[in-house]
């Protein structure tokens, strides 16, 4: 028992300083795009800039509004990264001890949880901006994690298998047959975790911060961490699903770091989207094609099953 725990301290330490060190990556790669050299004062070259960031931001102190829903308003920073930490626990490495039997399902279900806390912490500040910013990021969440889920379901139908070690046994036979499935995928992962160009949850120029504009200090960092730590986790998952990636060597961060750095360029490159043209690639385009994938795949197994018979 010790060591499981001793093994999941661990496991988030060892995710929280990633995260710290990612957005100091995202600060450095937008700087260097915009033609300018991003933090170098701290430390060499500006590596300690995310530790000053952290401990700034922690003993600052945190604002309370008169009409808040005050549990509610607390809690939900909290809830959103122990969700995203909880995603940490399905991938099957030496560091896991609470390996759960589905970790597909697992996902799936701390993807939708993770609507709530969002929703709650723009209800709980009784603001209007934090109100429209968690309800674009609802209907955002809910309308890709549908293509996700099917796409995900794709790849299970193909394996026969819910397991992450099925799955990644044959990856990289997968992504040569599954390329449209990968870049579909990606699409996905970028809306679900509000990025550039679907950032509209937290749309700066309309919403000033969307859900958590009423929220400094240390509840802004736990929202923050949360947001990271779910880049990483998709860009570890892509890795696992589509590139071939086995454990915690050498390859699967290498893996892990290109996708993170897609996600960091396609902030740098591109412009928010329309919010109706988001709604429509997600019901028009995005979910008929994960119905067509999934159908197709499930045809492919069962004529599979049926010739080995």
């Amino acid at each position: 028992m010790f060591v499981i725990v001793l093994k999941l301290i661990l496991l988030m330490m060892f995710i929280l300083i990633s995260v710290a060190f990612v957005t100091l990556l995202e600060r450095k790669i937008l700087g260097y795009m915009q033609k300018r050299k991003g933090p170098n004062k701290l430390g060499f070259k500006g590596i300690l800039q995310p530790f000053s960031d952290a401990v700034k931001l922690l003993v600052k102190e945190s604002l309370l509004l008169n009409l808040v829903n005050l549990m509610i308003y607390l809690l939900s920073p909290v809830v959103i990264l122990l969700i995203s930490l909880f995603l940490w626990i399905t991938y099957p490495s030496f560091l896991g001890g609470l390996e759960v039997s589905l970790p597909i399902i697992f996902i799936l279900c701390c993807l939708s949880a993770s609507v709530y806390p969002m929703l709650g912490s723009g209800w709980s500040s009784n603001s209007k901006y934090s109100m429209l910013g968690s309800l674009r990021a609802v209907e955002q969440t809910i309308s890709y994690e549908v293509s996700l889920a099917i796409l995900l379901l794709s790849l299970v139908v193909i394996n026969s298998s819910f397991m992450l070690k099925k799955l990644f046994s044959d990856s990289m036979l997968i992504i040569l047959i599954l390329f449209p499935i990968a870049i579909l995928w990606l699409i996905s992962a970028l809306a679900e975790t509000n990025r550039t160009p679907f950032d509209f949850a937290e749309g700066e120029s309309e919403l000033v911060s969307g859900f958590n504009t009423e929220y400094s200090a240390s509840g802004f960092v736990l929202f923050f961490l949360a947001e990271y730590s779910s880049i990483l986790f998709m860009s570890l998952f892509f890795s696992v699903l589509f590139l071939g990636g086995v454990d915690l060597f050498l390859n699967l961060s290498f893996l892990t770091s290109v996708l993170v750095f897609l996600f960091i360029w396609v902030r740098g490159t591109l412009p928010r989207l329309r919010y109706d043209k988001l709604m429509e690639l997600a019901w028009k385009i995005m979910l008929p094609l994960s119905l067509v994938y999934l159908l197709l795949f499930t045809g492919i197994s069962l004529m599979i099953s049926i010739s080995s018979v």
